[in-house]
């Protein structure tokens, strides 16, 4: 069988779709490592700038089912475009985060911050009302000078581009 101008298109997007899908998973696979193996406990922001991840890597896995076999290339390219502007939105939310940590707007009432977990096991019930995630004004880690949100806009900034190329290239 050989191939088809677009079928040479939708192979070229095949691969930025299967390049932003696995960076996308290592991206909020890496947050989840820094919470469940290093301890950091994410605030209610942190967790809210996952919720693009969560969406975008089925999408990113149904764009490499269409561009991967053989489907109307306006399919892989639609899906890649949506993927791109999911993170957007999740760089978008991470420039909010990173504002509120630098100060300079306040952040929603919800990241207050809360109080302390206690070792009482016959209040656990009662703590899952009382116990609350850090304040989202304060960086849990810094490196390089940027905090977790910091390097969120840059990953989701660099991914987002990968899909809107793939989706240029699947054109």
């Amino acid at each position: 069988m050989a191939l088809t101008a677009s079928t040479t298109h939708a192979r070229k997007g095949l691969g930025h779709a299967v390049i932003v899908t696995l960076g996308m998973a290592a991206t909020v696979g890496s947050a989840l490592g820094f919470q469940y193996l290093g301890g950091y406990i994410p605030c209610a922001m942190c967790l809210l700038q996952r919720e693009p991840y969560y969406y975008a890597i089925p999408v990113g896995i149904l764009a490499m089912g269409a561009l991967a076999f053989g489907m109307p290339a306006w399919i892989g390219r639609t899906l890649l475009i949506l993927v791109g502007l999911m993170m957007l939105v999740g760089a978008g939310m991470g420039v909010y985060h990173a504002g509120v940590e630098w100060a300079f707007w306040e952040g929603p009432a919800s990241c207050g911050g809360g109080a302390g977990v206690t070792t009482n096991a016959g209040s656990l019930l009662s703590d899952l009302n009382t116990v609350h995630g850090p304040s989202c004004t304060e960086a849990a880690l810094r490196v390089l000078g940027l905090s977790f949100a910091g390097w969120n806009v840059i990953a989701s900034v660099f991914l987002a581009a990968i899909a809107f190329i793939g989706a240029k290239k699947a054109a």
